[in-house]
């Protein structure tokens, strides 16, 4: 497509539109009419702009032009208490059930990992005599790991876990843009932490201590962490193949998705660290405290499959809504 020759022909079509657009509020039956009209042939032009032509600027510029067309057309946004129940019920559970594939392989990776890493410190003096002295492992085993969920006062620990939390997930979404690699290397990182712990205190007898303190805010936790990973892979694969769509357009597509996510996962992880300060040291039996974990973890589960599933059998993709760029063509 000769580029010029299709914004020579069209441009007094953009013209009469942002003219109309400006003088939205004084227009007249006719001029409303026209208004749609030209809106939906603009959305059109947009979509044809995109898919043929490399020129940001007047990419940038119809885009512009469709999305304040397209205010005026539809009138005021929504309440933002719809906008906030939307975003619940649709946008954050939907990105989520739409990458349950990557997150799941990251859950599954990450754990064999981790079961093989305690499995290797458990079963081998050597190991353990590498990671540190019989006095420092036994001052872990014994006091530190339990005593990590009740040295502070609850309010300053709920903050700690959830600032320590949120920035490992948001490392998992930032690294994304470098095609999802170093995501490996949090994910790594994490699992053998988790293991290396593990095997130690299965080696001192005190695995039931172990998963009494890591399984009550530790499923919600990890899975948070998890959905973060598998959502910055799937972007980071979006860039090496887009499928149909134009990589830029994909990447753009998937970069918004994943904005709901990490929104989201603002407060499922504050919900975990509530639970790692308030349940994880109380003096409840551990069957209830591993109970309420447990069904913290299959509220969350079941809210994405019902929500999420919902969502995309009524085309949902977890873009942000009235993003500027993307304007349906009528």
């Amino acid at each position: 497509m000769d580029i010029d020759a299709f914004v020579t022909v069209n441009q007094p079509t953009w013209d009469r539109l942002e003219q109309l657009v400006r003088r939205r509020r004084s227009l007249d039956g006719a001029e409303v009419d026209e208004l749609v009209e030209l809106y939906q042939r603009v959305a059109t032009h947009l979509s044809i702009v995109r898919s043929s032509s490399h020129d940001p600027l007047l990419v940038g510029r119809l885009s512009s032009l469709v999305a304040r067309a397209r205010s005026a057309v539809t009138g005021a946004h929504a309440p933002a208490w719809r906008e906030f129940v939307r975003f619940w019920t649709v946008s954050f559970p939907v990105a989520a059930y739409r990458s349950w594939r990557w997150w799941l392989g990251a859950t599954l990776a990450s754990a064999a990992v981790a079961v093989a890493a305690g499995a290797w410190v458990a079963g081998s003096p050597e190991v353990q005599a590498v990671l540190g002295t019989p006095e420092e492992i036994r001052q872990l085993v014994e006091h530190d790991f339990a005593d990590y969920y009740s040295e502070n006062p609850a309010g300053s620990f709920a903050a700690h876990v959830w600032t320590n939390n949120a920035w490992v997930a948001a490392q998992c979404i930032a690294f994304s843009v470098l095609l999802g690699v170093p995501i490996l290397y949090v994910l790594l990182m994490n699992a053998l932490n988790v293991g290396v712990t593990g095997g130690l205190m299965a080696a001192a007898g005190k695995s039931d201590i172990f998963f009494g303190l890591i399984i009550p805010h530790g499923l919600l936790e990890l899975t948070a962490v998890f959905l973060a990973a598998g959502a910055g892979l799937k972007l980071g694969w979006t860039a090496v193949d887009p499928g149909p769509r134009p990589r830029g357009q994909a990447l753009a597509e998937q970069g918004r998705v994943i904005v709901s996510v990490a929104i989201g996962l603002v407060v499922v992880l504050l919900v975990s660290g509530l639970i790692e300060a308030l349940v994880t040291p109380s003096p409840l039996p551990t069957w209830a405290r591993i109970g309420i974990g447990v069904a913290a973890e299959a509220a969350f589960l079941g809210y994405v499959a019902y929500f999420g599933r919902r969502a995309v059998r009524e085309g949902e993709s977890g873009d942000v809504e009235r993003a500027p760029d993307v304007v349906p063509a009528g």
